[in-house]
């Protein structure tokens, strides 16, 4: 396979994956071509090399940045704004964990904190039902955030070896 049909089906595949990943095609199309490239692109670079909207491209870098997948990049004498992707592999990967955990479960635990003081006598069947159950995904919930926190701290090494000895 040539460089330019690996490098199309990577960026296609790419943003296959990345709706599961909590981002849109576009995004993760974006992200793959910037992950992908030697140097710098700017928006006209990625709007060609895509076939997609202004706007749209516009948009999605705006949204890649706010995930910290993304950096505007400074080129000296240039006037056009240059965007990159973090290389390193690891660092993509807790970054978008822990951009995930911000938007997605966090807010589930803040909530179910909110659920879990339900108003009514606690030896009605319904209400215990209903606190118990809250309990049970919010403890769930805790344990995945500081399964996570551990993720997002550790250093790759470390935890490849430690995911190693436990799948022994």
């Amino acid at each position: 396979m040539k460089l330019i049909e690996a490098r199309q089906q990577f960026i296609s595949s790419w943003g296959a994956f990345g709706t599961h990943w909590g981002i849109n095609r576009t995004m993760a199309q974006i992200h793959a071509l910037l992950l992908t490239s030697p140097d710098p692109l700017t928006q006209d670079d990625i709007m060609e090399e895509l076939d997609i909207s202004r706007g749209n491209t516009n948009m999605n870098i705006r949204e890649l940045i706010n995930w910290g997948l993304v950096e505007r990049v400074l080129i000296p004498g240039e006037r056009k704004e240059f965007f990159t992707a973090e290389k390193d592999i690891w660092k993509v990967v807790k970054q978008i964990v822990k951009e995930r955990k911000k938007r997605e479960l966090e807010p589930m635990l803040q909530l179910l904190d909110k659920l879990e003081n339900v108003e009514g006598d606690k030896r009605d069947k319904h209400v215990k039902t209903f606190i118990d159950t809250v309990a049970g995904i919010k403890k769930l919930g805790r344990q995945a955030d500081k399964s996570l926190d551990v993720l997002i701290k550790a250093e790759e090494n470390w935890f490849m070896g430690t995911m190693m000895k436990f799948f022994k």
